[in-house]
This record gives C-alpha cells, sequence and structure tokens, in this order.
C-alpha cells in the first residue's frame, strides 16, 4: 500500500478495516508491516522491495484495478505492475519509484516488474477494469508470463470507459467532496485536466479556470492529498487534513505542490463566490461551470445554463430538470436530489 495509512503498519491496517478487509470478514489473518526486503533492481539501477510477509509466502497473487495515472502515462500505468512496484514494495519501494519521475516511471514499471515475475514468487494476477459508473467492467486472470500484455490492453479499455467532462473549457468547476476512495490524487488528474507537478506542463483538455473543492471524504482518514489542485477550498475541508498522512504520501511521490493549501474560505457559498469573483466576469451569469459529487462518480452532474445550451443534442448526454439557483444552509450548497 506504499505511503497510505501513514506509511505505518497500523496505519494502513485501519485503512484496510475501514473498507471490511479484516480477519473476522475474510475468515484468514490480514497481515501488514513496515518491513520490506530488496528483491533486485532494474537495468537502470532502480531497488525493488518486496513487503516481508509477501516475501515469505509461497506465492503471490497480484491483484489491482488497471486504470490511467495521475501523474505519468504510458503502456502500464496504475494496475498490477504498479501494485508491485508501490504496493508490495511500501514506503522504500514507493519512495525509489516516485524518485525517478514521470517521465521514466512508466518504463521503470515494467522493468520492475520484470524483476517480480523473475523471481517466481508471482504465480498469477488479476486484473479489474471499472466502468464510469464505478462498475466491474472487465475481471481477467493474467499468468505471469503475460503480465505486461494483458495490462496494456486493459489500460486502453479503461481509458475508453473512464469518466469525463462533457465540455473541454470551463470557467469553474465545484467538486463537492475529494478523497483517496475516489482517487490517488484527491480528484483524478484526468478528468480535471490538472497536474501540478513541477516541470511538467498541463494537459491542453480539459481546461478549468478555477476549481473549487467544498469537502473531503471520509475514508479518506484525513489524507488530503491533491487539495493543492485546487484554487479555493473550505475550512471544513482544511479542518479534516491530517497533515502527516497528507504530507508523507506527497512527499514521497515527490509531488509536494498537491499538498499545499488553496485559498481557504469559510463555507461553501463564500468558496464559491470567491471563485465567482476572481473571474471578473461582466456577465457572470454566462460563465460556463459544473457541480460534480467528486471526480470518479459523474453520472450526474448541474451546469450553469451557459453548458447546458452547449450540450443540448449531444446523443450522450441526458439533459434533466428545469433551471434553478443554488441555494445554501447556513453556508452549506444544498440541491434538490439531497
Amino acid at each position: 500500500m506504499g505511503s497510505h495509512g501513514g506509511g505505518t503498519a497500523e496505519g494502513q491496517k485501519a485503512v484496510l478495516s475501514s473498507l471490511g478487509v479484516t480477519r473476522e470478514h475474510l475468515g484468514c489473518p490480514v497481515l501488514t508491516s513496515e518491513e520490506v526486503v530488496e528483491i533486485g533492481a532494474t537495468p537502470d539501477g532502480t531497488r525493488v522491495f518486496c513487503d516481508i510477509d509477501a516475501w515469505r509466502a509461497d506465492g503471490i497473487i497480484v491483484c489491482n484495478r488497471i486504470k490511467p495515472h495521475t501523474t505519468f502515462h504510458g503502456p502500464v500505468e496504475s494496475g498490477l505492475m504498479k501494485m508491485m512496484a508501490v504496493g508490495l514494495g511500501k514506503t522504500k519501494g514507493a519512495a525509489c519509484f516516485h524518485r525517478l519521475g514521470p517521465r521514466r516511471m512508466a518504463r521503470s514499471l515494467v522493468d520492475i516488474g520484470e524483476v517480480f515475475t523473475r523471481s517466481g514468487k508471482i504465480i498469477g494476477a488479476v486484473g479489474i477494469v471499472e466502468n464510469a459508473y464505478e462498475g466491474t467492467a472487465i475481471i481477467e486472470a493474467v499468468s505471469p508470463d503475460r503480465l505486461a500484455e494483458v495490462e496494456e490492453r486493459l489500460l486502453l479499455e479503461a481509458y475508453r470507459l473512464m469518466p469525463r467532462l462533457p465540455v473541454d473549457q470551463l470557467d469553474f468547476l465545484i467538486v463537492r467532496q475529494m478523497g483517496k476512495n475516489f482517487s490517488g490524487t484527491g480528484m483524478d488528474t484526468n478528468v480535471i485536466g490538472r497536474l501540478r507537478m513541477a516541470g511538467v506542463p498541463e494537459p491542453e483538455t480539459p481546461f478549468v479556470a478555477r476549481i473549487v473543492v467544498l469537502d473531503l471524504s471520509g475514508a479518506s482518514h484525513g489524507n488530503a492529498t491533491g487539495v493543492g489542485l485546487a484554487d479555493i477550498t473550505t475550512q471544513r475541508l482544511a479542518n479534516k487534513m491530517d497533515s502527516r498522512s497528507t504530507y508523507l504520501n506527497c512527499i514521497a511521490s515527490g509531488n509536494i505542490q498537491r499538498a499545499m493549501l488553496p485559498v481557504i474560505m469559510s463555507d461553501d457559498r463564500a468558496a464559491i463566490e470567491a471563485a465567482v469573483r476572481s473571474l471578473a466576469a461582466d456577465e457572470p451569469v454566462n460563465l460556463k461551470g459544473a457541480v460534480i459529487n467528486n471526480t470518479l462518480e459523474m453520472e450526474y452532474m448541474w451546469v450553469t445554463g451557459s453548458v447546458a445550451g452547449e450540450l443540448k443534442g449531444r446523443s450522450d448526454i441526458e439533459l434533466i430538470g428545469a433551471p434553478r439557483r443554488l441555494t445554501f444552509n447556513d453556508g452549506l450548497m444544498a440541491l434538490e436530489e439531497d
């Protein structure tokens, strides 16, 4: 689990427990450890580590969701190879991997995977691809000798199925909740079009001028990694942030900009008003904006009239409901569907 759970055995056990991964539920021991063994190195000298409990087992079956990564892009990204490099590698493996920088990460993942498969410990893998509704679209069992080939193919499917904003440009985007349970970066960079990585150009599309994030999910256990992707947030979110776990995660990945706090406003209303005022529009009513629950669950979203007009006639979009104003209860945004 890399540096998740504060990078500690107890912290990672707490994360697993919150997901229902317990001895009582599974009927078998759930082991977490900070200890790793060094099992080899890649051709470029990157050291490869494995969790000591996994290494002592007779065999390892790697299981992970295969999806676009939020930092780098290549033939394999977030999936089975990454679970070996960063998951089995724990904090040490995560640090060695992220030290490579985004331009070398994708190639190194394949090399690290080869170190694991040559060790003979990997006896199989299970790759999972989800659709845009967070439903399971594909489950595929993989033999060790076909790991790279199958993961490349499943990644293409994951790209095809991933959720997206319906337009390429927005003046503002309101994200009601961020968290590690939605994306490793709290908000999926592939959805919001922001990387915030030193020396790496930002994506051309989608382009969002102002991003407002209102809250942090409880399932994130205070890890607010990715809050630095936003321009404006609320005091509520800032109060929920556990700086230790957030900073550890971002320092281990090398992406410290993603832990930096944006402008903090007292509540939802103040945060949204600040975003609109900062755009200095002659006619704010014409701004192109959207509200999403989070960057994972995007089947439904709320859009301003100018965006709705742009979406009219699209066969892949259904416009539902009559126009209405945002309402606030004690500064908290309320929507009819809540």
